[in-house]
């Protein structure tokens, strides 16, 4: 059940970047036009009198050209590998980081119902044969109940901290993007702004405020993205750290319940009869 739950995920996160990268790529390989407008190449008649002077053509290119242009090929390769990076992150965190997953009601139910059954052999294989949060912390428990109770639930704390660590690897890696993508963006800012200044120093030609706000505008672009990828890669660092946090606190309460009632389980029951090593047979009495 584990196994074909892993594989289904596996896939999804396959489709998803595969639509992402197609995505991206017709982002900045197809050649996106500005369709010309028939009144400018066409101006009405003026049924006797003069023409008007015709129109000087806009050279403005809509915002989403501007930004494409601006951004360029070396910082449009790292900034969509970052935007790349921070989907397959969120996409695996959400599949991976989830309440249902993490502790079963199913499995919860299963366990118990062989726990009470005194079949412990059979609870243990379920326990190792299942991926889930929980089983795993309990596998790691159960084969340290033979030295006591508190020895299994040490064993099992570490293991909660232990998987806990492993998946917040990628929420620090959420971290670091939402980190890096304003760094890049103020690469982009200063570097326009050295254009601009570099424009004000030439003093063979006037300086034209409409190059330098086209070229301080291109830097800013580059700010703008930067920080659009970084506030979603802040918001799931936090949103998917408190969810671990709470997934390894349920998962360490029902691993320590589950621990506790399979040790008292395995205890021999008053009346229960015994094989003594003469092999008489007797009854085992209460403590009281």
């Amino acid at each position: 059940m584990g196994f074909a739950a892993a594989r289904r995920r596996q896939r999804l996160t396959a489709f998803l970047l595969a639509c992402l990268v197609a995505l991206f790529l017709g982002w900045f390989v197809l050649p996106a036009t500005q369709p010309a407008r028939a009144d400018d190449a066409n101006p009405p008649a003026d049924g006797g009198g003069a023409a008007p002077p015709p129109k000087a053509a806009s050279t403005e290119d809509s915002m989403a050209i501007h930004m494409i242009k601006s951004i360029g090929l070396f910082m449009g390769i790292i900034l969509g590998l970052l935007s790349i990076s921070l989907v397959a992150l969120v996409v695996l965190l959400a599949m991976d980081v989830r309440m249902g997953d993490s502790v079963p009601p199913g499995f919860v139910e299963e366990f118990t119902e062989i726990v009470n059954k005194r079949r412990f052999k059979e609870a243990y294989e379920l326990a190792k044969n299942d991926t889930s949060f929980l089983a795993r912390v309990l596998t790691s428990g159960m084969a340290r109940l033979q030295y006591g109770i508190e020895d299994a639930r040490e064993t099992a704390m570490n293991t909660v901290e232990s998987i806990r660590a492993g998946k917040e690897q990628l929420t620090t890696y959420l971290a670091t993007i939402g980190s890096l993508g304003p760094l890049f963006g103020l690469v982009g800012t200063v570097y326009s702004m050295v254009g601009a200044f570099r424009e004000m120093a030439d003093v063979s030609k006037p300086v034209d405020p409409h190059r330098m706000a086209g070229t301080l505008s291109h830097g800013l672009v580059v700010t703008m993205v930067g920080i659009g990828l970084a506030v979603p890669a802040i918001f799931c660092h936090a949103f998917f750290r408190n969810r671990i946090v709470r997934i390894s606190m349920e998962t360490a309460n029902v691993a320590d319940d589950l621990l506790t009632q399979m040790y008292h389980n395995s205890k021999p029951r008053p009346g229960t009869p015994v094989t003594d090593a003469r092999g008489a047979t007797g009854a085992i009495k209460s403590a009281d």
